[in-house]
C-alpha cells in the first residue's frame, strides 16, 4: 500500500503553470484551447506583465465536434491584430480530452512565426509537470537549448521534492492561514537589533515575487543602517540575473539594481529560479558562523532546517498554506504577505510589503528613523 501523502486541499494547476513559463520564456501572444472561463484570473494577470492571452472559447459543440477550425483562425488574427515576434498554443483540460491536435492546426494556420505548442491540462499531480512540457516544447521550438532544459528540469524535481516535504503539498490538508500579526513580529525584530544582536538577512524567493520580498530584506537594512548596527547583518540573495529564462534575468538584474542603488549590500546565491537549490548554498555559505536570528522572505521551507539551528528565525511568505509547515519546522515567528503576487505583476521596482512597512513605521515611532 502506497505511504505518499494524498493531498485535498486545492493545489496550482499545471496549465497555469505553463501560462508562466511561457512568460518567462518571452512569449508575446498566448492562445488557449479551451472554454473562454479557463484560467481566467491567470491570464487577466499575465495581461499587467503584456502578454496578451487569447481564448479560443470552446463550447458544447466544440466539446462533440472539435475546435480546429476555431484555433487556425484565432493563429492567423492573432497575427494580424498584435504581430508577435513567438506565439503559443496552451492546451487545456477540454481540448486534451477530445484529442484536439496543436500541432495540426499550427500547420494549417502557416503564420510565419515561432509557435510553441504546450499540449498541457490540468490532471498531473505537480503543476511542475505544465513547466517540464512547456520547456520541452520551447526546445522543439528553438527558443532554448537542451542545457538550459536541463537544468529547468533539475530545480523542478527539486522544487517538487521540498513542496512535498515540507511545503503546502507536506499534508493531506492545511487550513489557510494568516500567520503572526505583523507588529508584534515587527516589534520583536527590532528589539533584536536594538540590542545589537547578529543577524542572518535572506531572500530567496521565486521569480517576481521577489520584487515584494526584497522590500522586507532592505527594510531591515535601512533600520539597522539608522541604528549604527548594519555590519552585524549578512544579506544573502538569490539576485543572479545571469542564468535562467529572459524575464527572470531580467527581474533579478532590476531588484539587484535598485537593493544597490539604495546602498544594499548582498551575497549572491542563485538565481530567482533557483529557490530549490540556493538553501543548500546557504547553509555551506553560513557553516560555522553564529548569528541570533535569520530573517527569511520568499520560500524560507527550502533552506535545511539543521543550517538554522540556534536562531529565533523570521520568515515571511506569501503562502496562508505555507504558516503550519514552517511552525511545524521550528520557525517562530511566520507572517503572511497577502496578495503579494498579484501586486507584483507588471512592476519592474521594488513593491513595498506590508511587513516592511509596518518595521519602518515602528522604527520611526522609536525614534530610530
Amino acid at each position: 500500500m502506497s505511504t505518499e501523502v494524498q493531498v485535498i486541499h486545492p493545489r496550482p494547476s499545471s496549465i497555469v503553470a505553463a501560462l508562466y513559463t511561457l512568460r518567462d520564456l518571452g512569449v508575446d501572444v498566448i492562445i488557449l484551447h479551451g472554454p473562454s472561463g479557463c484560467c481566467f484570473k491567470h491570464a487577466r494577470l499575465l495581461e499587467e506583465d503584456g502578454v496578451r492571452v487569447l481564448t479560443t472559447g470552446l463550447d458544447e459543440k466544440g466539446f462533440v465536434f472539435g475546435g480546429q477550425e476555431q484555433l487556425v483562425r484565432l493563429l492567423r488574427r492573432a497575427v494580424e491584430l498584435f504581430h508577435p515576434k513567438i506565439i503559443a498554443v496552451a492546451g487545456t483540460c477540454s481540448s486534451m480530452i477530445i484529442g484536439e491536435d496543436l500541432h495540426k492546426a499550427v500547420v494549417e494556420a502557416n503564420i510565419g512565426v515561432p509557435v510553441i505548442e504546450a499540449e498541457v491540462h490540468a490532471g498531473y499531480r505537480d503543476n511542475t509537470k505544465g513547466v517540464i512540457i512547456t520547456l520541452e516544447a520551447a526546445r522543439d521550438a528553438g527558443i532554448i537549448d537542451d542545457q538550459e532544459l536541463n537544468r529547468q528540469k533539475k530545480l523542478l524535481e527539486k522544487a517538487t521534492e521540498i513542496e512535498r516535504l515540507y511545503g503546502a503539498a507536506s499534508s493531506e490538508y492545511l487550513p489557510p492561514e494568516r500567520g503572526d500579526v505583523k507588529f508584534v513580529v515587527a516589534s520583536r525584530l527590532l528589539d533584536l537589533l536594538m540590542e545589537g544582536k547578529r543577524g542572518l538577512n535572506i531572500l530567496n524567493a521565486k521569480k517576481e515575487t521577489a520584487y515584494m520580498f526584497a522590500d522586507i530584506n532592505l527594510s531591515l537594512i535601512e533600520v539597522a543602517r539608522a541604528l549604527g548596527c548594519e555590519e552585524k547583518i549578512r544579506t544573502l540573495a538569490n539576485l543572479d540575473s545571469v542564468v535562467g529564462l529572459p524575464k527572470v534575468r531580467r527581474d533579478a538584474g532590476n531588484i539587484a539594481g535598485a537593493l544597490m542603488e539604495r546602498g544594499m549590500n548582498f551575497e549572491i546565491t542563485g538565481g530567482l529560479d533557483e529557490y530549490p537549490v540556493s538553501g543548500e548554498r546557504i547553509a555551506d555559505m553560513i557553516e560555522g558562523e553564529a548569528y541570533d536570528f535569520a530573517v527569511i522572505s520568499g520560500v524560507p521551507h527550502a533552506i535545511p532546517i539543521d543550517a538554522l539551528g540556534g536562531m529565533e528565525l523570521f520568515s515571511i511568505t506569501n503562502g496562508p498554506r505555507q504558516v503550519r509547515p514552517l511552525r511545524d519546522m521550528g520557525h517562530h515567528h511566520v507572517v503572511v504577505e497577502i496578495d503579494l503576487h498579484p501586486k507584483t505583476m507588471g512592476v519592474s521596482t521594488i513593491v513595498e510589503s506590508e511587513f516592511g512597512a509596518t518595521l519602518r513605521e515602528i522604527a520611526r515611532r522609536r525614534g530610530v528613523l
